[in-house]
């Protein structure tokens, strides 16, 4: 989970609040659910408060609150999250008709490609997984529908930030922390910058091993009718099995006529 950049001193600052309609109380308590993780699916009050920041105090009412909203349970000691805190994302995913019309198309593309494929949303730095439709192989990085990953060393959001104007590519690309996930990695901004510019060329990404070793992905954008990239559609492949050759040349013309498909049948 990213967070927000702490001061010189190592604290969290607080957020811009001269808009009048922004509700600092309410994106502190969004704050207290997406502490917890796959990685810390149980907290303590004091663990709760150091990850956002807060007081026990402030942490302790808005888990509490939580708790009598039934998005949360404590046995006491250790807090976790309630299956209910998921309405909060399934309420966007029931939006989309985007999911509708993909699904069968995802599903033409695993079955011509052998290989899992997935749609994605930009969010900030990060893309979230919207959909997967997963091969019957075994992949050595575990996605599921709401699952996170930075955007600037996937292909999915190397496409999806391709697509931002100059001035908002900029902004994103200097909050980033361009860590060495293996030793393919873009780690230079100015090098990023370079690839998103081929990439918003060519109209694809592939990434060969960047975010994990031995694992390739290629992506394509999704597009409203109007043109606006709204999402994005990839493959993932193990670098031991699929050449770069054989993404490029067999791989890509399956994807883009899927993303041809799905725009075609979303609504004007």
């Amino acid at each position: 989970m990213l967070r927000r950049p702490k001061d010189e001193n190592g604290t969290m600052p607080e957020r811009e609040t001269a808009d009048p309609d922004y509700v600092q109380s309410f994106v502190r308590g969004l704050d207290v659910i997406r502490a917890f993780s796959r990685y810390r699916p149980r907290m303590t009050l004091s663990e709760v408060a150091d990850e956002t920041h807060m007081t026990r105090a402030a942490a302790r009412r808005f888990l509490l609150t939580l708790v009598k909203e039934n998005y949360a349970q404590t046995d006491g000691k250790y807090f976790e999250l309630r299956p209910k805190v998921l309405d909060l994302g399934f309420a966007y995913l029931a939006s989309m008709t985007l999911w509708d019309i993909a699904e069968p198309v995802m599903r033409n593309v695993v079955s011509a490609t052998q290989e899992s494929c997935s749609m994605a949303v930009l969010d900030g730095i990060e893309i979230v997984y919207v959909a997967r439709v997963p091969a019957n192989r075994v992949m050595t990085i575990g996605l599921s529908v709401g699952s996170r990953l930075p955007a600037h060393c996937t292909s999915m959001g190397r496409v999806l930030l391709a697509a931002l104007p100059e001035e908002e590519l900029g902004g994103r690309i200097e909050q980033m922390q361009l860590e060495k996930l293996t030793p393919h990695t873009i780690t230079s901004r100015v090098k990023l910058r370079d690839e998103l510019r081929a990439v918003a060329r060519q109209g694809w990404s592939m990434v060969d091993q960047e975010l994990e070793s031995g694992l390739r992905s290629l992506a394509v954008p999704i597009r409203a009718r109007s043109g606006v990239v709204t999402a994005a559609m990839n493959l993932g492949c193990h670098a031991g099995r699929i050449s770069l050759d054989t993404m490029r040349e067999k791989f890509l013309p399956i994807l883009q006529d899927a993303s041809l498909r799905i725009t075609s049948s979303l609504p004007a």
